[in-house]
């Protein structure tokens, strides 16, 4: 089963941040610097050979490895492979790792290890997502606004399913785009080091995929009138 990972130790003088989000003096949010901090006694410690630290560090991370593999690969089997893939081969490329945040490290190892997955399979996804027994992450975007009336919470959730089965029809670089930074909430600078690519680039997969993705609804006859009644429930009050 894969585990929560645990609260990491304080770290760095706080300055006040945009909106009230306790930052450090490099303008990074606390606590995500603090992960960073312990991040990073852990790799030294494998560096050294401390294969427990590691295993630290599969704790820590397991979770979001595994559910971009499972976005991308769409089945259960396949993304766990993935995932105990991604971790085997960050431990015999642990030497390799200079410094910087180790999630979209392991990410990187972990999408490259898919699209192979996906390749030697021809491209295509396995089955629907919408049988499995658990939640994988919040429906569709973790920039859902937390306060939804209870009609525009269902039109988001019925409109999840649809937009999942919607991404199987982009572009691998779009399809991951999207699910890094509108599933998984991580920000473009992030999105560019998983993908290796310029934060400008990230910029425009997402809006091509995402101007993709309203095309396909609306195109279709069973699902634009719910993209189009969501789209109303969301609109500002004049």
């Amino acid at each position: 089963m894969l585990r929560r990972r645990s609260a990491s130790p304080a770290a760095n003088p706080v300055l006040a941040g945009p909106a009230g989000v306790q930052t450090t003096d490099d303008g990074r949010p606390r606590e995500r610097a603090e992960e960073a901090l312990h991040d990073e006694r852990l790799v030294r410690a494998a560096q050294s050979g401390e294969l427990a630290s590691f295993n630290t560090l599969v704790t820590r991370h397991e979770r979001a490895v595994f559910n971009v593999c499972l976005r991308l690969l769409r089945d259960v089997p396949s993304a766990e492979d993935a995932t105990q893939d991604t971790f085997v081969k960050a431990w015999t490329a642990i030497g390799t790792f200079h410094g910087g945040l180790v999630r979209p490290w392991l990410l990187r190892i972990a999408t490259n290890r898919s699209f192979d997955l996906l390749r030697a399979r021809g491209r295509r996804p396995a089955g629907s997502l919408d049988a499995e027994p658990f939640e994988i992450e919040p429906a569709w975007t973790s920039q859902s606004a937390i306060a939804d009336d209870p009609e525009t919470f269902v039109a988001r959730t019925e409109l999840a399913i649809h937009l999942e089965r919607a991404l199987t029809a982009l572009p691998e670089d779009q399809r991951l785009a999207v699910i890094l930074a509108d599933i998984q909430g991580y920000g473009h600078d992030e999105v560019a080091q998983i993908m290796g690519v310029a934060g400008g680039t990230v910029k425009s997969r997402l809006s091509r995929a995402r101007a993709r993705l309203r095309q396909i609804l609306r195109d279709s006859h069973e699902h634009g009138e719910l993209f189009e009644r969501f789209c109303r429930l969301n609109e500002s009050p004049d």
